[in-house]
């Protein structure tokens, strides 16, 4: 009798089940087929690449296609600027949406607090070719509404910008957090609003005001995904948004001390050379360096704060 109720409860269990993973089955396959199979193509960083022979039947060469990042004397300017940019995208990219989420969380209208969630989530969903035209729009020396609406009527002369490479640090900056901001926002937004009500009801109780609250409240209780965002962003700190560093300055060769990283100027070299292997080397590097660092952050998170750990 016991074990005819056990089996009925797990076909019960099961038919609550099954629907959950017929949810979860399409993006499954996305990153199957997106994900999992391309690591097949990872023997190509260390293959001579024939096309006629094939990826498995191409003569392997060991760590030929790594020599070409280190051998390059450019390679310290373009790790610095790839590391140091996502150093800045990591801060002003934790702080900013925080607190633009916090102020989120204090609308009360309804209809103003969809329109501005619109607003801020739409540049998310642009793609980099056109917010690199409208940056051109608002940048171009001839035609650009800075030029043209503020420099030109104040000074008399213009910028050109694609020429400067001093502004170039902000304007990237700027772009990034202003396309990235929506999507960070509403990750932080939903941590907030899954707050329990009775946290903030018994802090208004022992004489909190607002700041105290967000203080001693809100910015406790969203360590947890403040943490695993940084972890994750660590994990791509060498690598970057390709459109934001190659569509964004135009690919201009004047601005390549500030705006060249790792994967712009892995592009940018073998274009001419038309050699896939090495293009494969770097992301593999990449990879490596980002797995090292995320298990390096993770462990240093364990000790510190078990419970924040992703692992």
């Amino acid at each position: 009798m016991s074990k005819a109720i056990v089996k009925q409860k797990k076909k019960i269990r099961w038919k609550k089940v099954i629907p959950v993973y017929l949810m979860l089955l399409p993006a499954m396959i996305y990153f199957l087929i997106n994900n999992y199979l391309p690591m097949y193509g990872i023997t190509i960083a260390f293959r001579k690449l024939d096309y006629k022979l094939g990826i498995l039947r191409s003569p392997f060469n060991g760590l030929e296609n790594f020599k070409f990042l280190f051998a390059s004397g450019n390679l310290g300017p373009i790790l610095r600027n790839t590391i140091l940019y996502n150093l800045v995208f990591m801060v002003i990219g934790t702080v900013l949406p925080i607190t633009v989420a916090i102020l989120f969380n204090e609308i009360r209208n309804k209809w103003a607090k969809k329109t501005y969630q619109t607003m801020i989530l739409v540049p998310h969903l642009m793609s980099m070719v056109i917010v690199s035209y409208l940056v051109f729009a608002f940048l171009s020396a001839d035609t650009g509404f800075i030029n043209k609406s503020i420099i030109e009527p104040l000074t008399g002369n213009t910028i050109s910008f694609y020429q400067e490479k001093k502004y170039w640090p902000f304007i990237l900056t700027f772009v990034h957090q202003w396309k990235g901001i929506g999507f960070s926002m509403v990750l932080y937004l939903s941590t907030i609003l899954g707050i329990s009500i009775e946290y903030y009801e018994a802090a208004k109780v022992d004489g909190a005001t607002k700041w105290q609250q967000i203080r001693h409240v809100t910015l406790p209780l969203l360590k947890p995904t403040v943490i695993t965002m940084l972890i994750l962003s660590i994990s791509k700190i060498c690598m970057s948004d390709f459109g934001l560093f190659y569509q964004v300055p135009k690919n201009s060769g004047t601005l390549y001390s500030v705006t060249q990283t790792i994967d712009t100027y892995v592009y940018n070299a073998l274009m001419n050379q038309n050699n896939i292997a090495m293009s494969s080397a770097a992301s593999v590097l990449q990879a490596i360096v980002g797995f090292i660092l995320i298990i390096a952050a993770n462990a240093f998170i364990r000790k510190t704060s078990k419970e924040n750990a992703i692992f």
